[in-house]
């Protein structure tokens, strides 16, 4: 079921740069329409964020791929996500061949993903909890990606991240953020790179936006 508009969707990926086998691959194994409410089903293969409910979105499929790619990540990579939501971009990660830790503040939204993911047998370890203070007791991560708008980045996060790897994360205000890319070159340092013109739901949390 919608074979043909997932392979439309990985050719426009691909037009706006997405280049990674690993990516692209995952993309089209993913049914993005049965993340979705039924009545959004037909429109899951459009390049755009739809609403899930309980006020949160289903990121474009562009921004996950976008974001994914900047990861760098190879298979077996051990990856925290910070805002589980509908639960595709850990999906696609999983579809990688990554191992997938991922925390959802919502309970709502939590309780009906975890069912989704033991439904479809979708391995990813998930957390209801305080995503903006990660998961300490599986720290380092080879990866991390935040799909949730912070005014700042989190400290805890950057402890958690493993030195050599990356951490995405929009920054900014309640309205729009800066794609910010973190490597951590060792306890201390860090190179960024900054990306503009993203939007996100605000990140909740003890290091980030007030409830």
């Amino acid at each position: 079921m919608f074979e043909s508009e997932r392979k439309e969707l990985v050719e426009k990926l691909k037009e706006r740069k997405i280049s990674d086998n690993l990516v692209l691959d995952a993309f089209i194994r993913v049914e993005r329409h049965l993340f979705l409410p039924k009545a959004l089903e037909s429109h899951a293969y459009r390049d755009v964020a739809l609403p899930i409910g309980f006020g949160q979105t289903i990121s474009q499929p562009f921004t996950v791929a976008f974001m994914t790619q900047e990861l760098k990540l190879e298979k077996g990579a051990k990856v925290l996500e910070i805002g589980t939501g509908s639960g595709y971009q850990a999906a696609i990660l999983v579809e990688m061949g990554m191992r997938v830790f991922s925390i959802e503040r919502q309970y709502d939204i939590y309780a009906r993903t975890r069912e989704f993911f033991d439904q479809k047998h979708i391995q990813a370890l998930l957390k209801l909890g305080d995503g903006t203070i990660g998961w300490e007791e599986f720290a380092p991560f080879d990866g991390i990606i935040v799909t949730a708008g912070s005014p700042s980045i989190p400290t805890s996060l950057k402890k958690q991240l493993a030195v050599g790897k990356k951490l995405v994360i929009p920054v900014g205000d309640k309205n729009s953020q800066i794609l910010t890319i973190i490597t951590k070159v060792d306890e201390s340092s860090f190179i960024q790179k900054e990306i503009p013109s993203f939007t996100f739901v605000p990140l909740i949390g003890r290091e980030g936006w007030e409830s």
